[in-house]
């Protein structure tokens, strides 16, 4: 499906040096900021206390997230938990103050608005637990790159898979930079919007590295840079309508879906759109500096057209 084709090959490679660069300043500054402000990480990570309330009706959970906030406690994390009736309530650790005084204070003060208001359970993370929930987290990233880069390095070739790794790894660099300058919260939810981009992002790499070994077999008088620059324009309107319709979607989250789901999606919306881009002037750009060539990916197929038909030994295996 098409909504538009362009006739003239647009010579993206053209622009690659000056686009890396631009990808490189981004990607230290990201470096930079992740050093020297470090991420601001949730209760999942630094320990704190956890409350599940239940109303007798449906809870507003702006004004329950309003009434804890006006307690003093900073970053409070509420949400529906279960039935519209149940809220969790995830409050950061405080010098000085227990576990158990922080939830009375919190359930006094939503008495106070309510008095139909219970308390369900109450609970502690440990600075053990959330140290557990890092190293798990870095586990599943490290994990994930390492599949990619098999599955590529198997699909297509070996330089493939470096590109998009380093095309991958750009896009998640950046969304923890943005959240590190901005000091947004990272949570879980975050963590699994940056796993995601991982995917995310090397499907599209996927989608271009596919139509370069399909123009490298079609047309033979093209060089490597007419090459790429055929697959990327001619993938441009698949573009345009699978992130167009993925970025909506993303962006309605981000604008309705409230407190909750706000930094989810805005990670998403961050990743989705440098991963567009790193897709095109970072992956294929340094597949092309690496090196690839039409052998690379046709071997197979050149190999059986040099051989000599009139040679009785072609294709006689020892």
């Amino acid at each position: 499906m098409e909504f538009f084709k362009i006739r003239r090959d647009i010579p993206f490679m053209e622009n690659a040096l000056i686009f890396n660069v631009i990808s490189f300043l981004t990607f230290a500054a990201a470096v930079f900021f992740l050093f020297s402000r470090g991420l601001h990480l949730s209760v999942e990570f630094t320990g704190g206390t956890v409350m599940e309330v239940s109303y007798s009706q449906p809870a507003d959970v702006e004004k329950v997230r309003a009434t804890v906030a006006g307690l003093g406690f900073a970053d409070v994390q509420v949400q529906n938990f279960g039935t519209s009736r149940d809220v969790i309530i995830r409050l950061p650790a405080q010098k000085g103050v227990s576990s158990a005084q922080q939830s009375e204070k919190v359930l006094s003060s939503l008495k106070s608005q309510d008095a139909t208001v219970t308390l369900r359970r109450t609970e502690f993370v440990g600075p053990q637990v959330g140290e557990e929930l890092a190293t798990d987290g870095l586990k599943a990233l490290a994990m994930v790159v390492a599949g990619i880069m098999i599955y590529l390095a198997f699909r297509f070739e070996w330089k493939f898979a470096v590109a998009a790794i380093i095309a991958n790894l750009h896009d998640v660099v950046i969304i923890l930079g943005f959240f590190a300058f901005f000091q947004w919260e990272f949570s879980l939810a975050v963590l699994a919007a940056v796993l995601a981009v991982l995917g995310y992002s090397v499907n599209e790499s996927v989608v271009i590295f596919d139509r370069i070994r399909e123009n490298f077999r079609r047309y033979r008088k093209m060089n490597t840079v007419q090459i790429i620059d055929n697959a990327i324009t001619s993938t441009i309107s698949r573009t345009i309508i699978t992130h167009g319709s993925t970025q909506v979607m993303v962006l309605s989250m981000l604008l309705f879906g409230g407190a909750t789901l706000h930094y989810f999606a805005m990670a998403l919306t961050i990743g989705i759109l440098f991963g567009i881009y790193s897709s095109v002037f970072v992956a294929a750009a340094i597949a092309m500096w690496l090196g690839i060539k039409r052998e690379d990916l046709v071997k197979s197929s050149l190999a059986k057209k040099d051989e000599d038909p009139n040679d009785p030994n072609a294709g006689a295996t020892v």
